[in-house]
């Protein structure tokens, strides 16, 4: 594990997240004070991963500045993948940088993922490439009534476990990059895969968020505060076994 390299996605211009966007690189959103793209570094490094290759683009110079000389236990090198490059785009040139096999995942979610587990769930499929998978959350509360439109109980946002989506946390050997097709990694690299049977599926049923918006931005720092975040607690355990 502590041999695999950490591609993260940092160059997008994260336009749901006007106007912080503007000045800053969406990675570099706060929760509680920290880059949500360090909340996210931990996780990996808590479990063993500590070399890291950010995929910038939009703003990178925020990047280069934040880094520089922080982090010193971790080995974090920052690749201009260009401003307008597409998801797909940014990691294949950092194809240069990662070995036979690498992880990758978007700078903007966190989760309490097994990434041992992701990894070797990834080994055993035999695939190329591997992608973790959530059940969908609903956007909004849910109103529950029995047959005389009496309500029984209200569900906040919940699962809905027939429907899973792509949380990212990805895991590909190399020879992926040499058959990769297309510029956006969701929309053309990863159903290519698919259609050739080289994508192979991890679930994961604990927690995950993206912060795509500011609300989602105050919905993280919530639990960040109240010292319910899954992903620091899942952090602090790993850290100290």
């Amino acid at each position: 594990m502590e041999k695999l390299k950490v591609v993260i996605l940092c160059g997008g211009k994260g336009t749901r997240a006007y106007p912080f966007t503007e000045y800053l690189p969406k990675v570099m959103m706060p929760i509680n004070g920290t880059p949500i793209l360090v909340h996210l570094m931990r996780t990996f490094a808590s479990q063993g991963l500590t070399d890291f290759v950010l995929a910038a683009g939009h703003r990178q110079e925020m990047l280069v500045d934040y880094f520089d000389g922080r982090f010193a236990e971790w080995k974090i090198r920052i690749v201009d993948t260009g401003d307008d490059a597409d998801t797909g785009d940014r990691i294949l040139r950092c194809g240069t940088y990662v070995g036979d096999r690498f992880l990758a995942t978007y700078g903007d979610g966190l989760g309490d993922i097994d990434l041992a587990a992701l990894v070797n769930s990834h080994q055993n499929s035999g695939a190329l490439a591997s992608l973790t998978t959530v059940p969908l959350r609903a956007q909004y509360g849910l109103v529950v009534f029995n047959d005389e439109g009496r309500v029984q109980r209200f569900e906040e946002k919940p699962l809905i476990h027939d429907y899973w989506i792509n949380a990212g946390f990805f895991v590909f050997d190399k020879q992926a990059l040499l058959e990769w097709k297309g510029r956006n990694l969701e929309q053309d690299v990863l159903p290519e895969f698919a259609r050739r049977g080289q994508l192979h599926v991890y679930k994961h049923l604990g927690f995950w968020k993206s912060m795509d918006t500011s609300k989602d931005q105050q919905e993280l720092e919530r639990l960040y505060v109240g010292g319910t975040a899954p992903w620091h607690r899942a952090s602090v355990a790993q850290a100290g076994s």
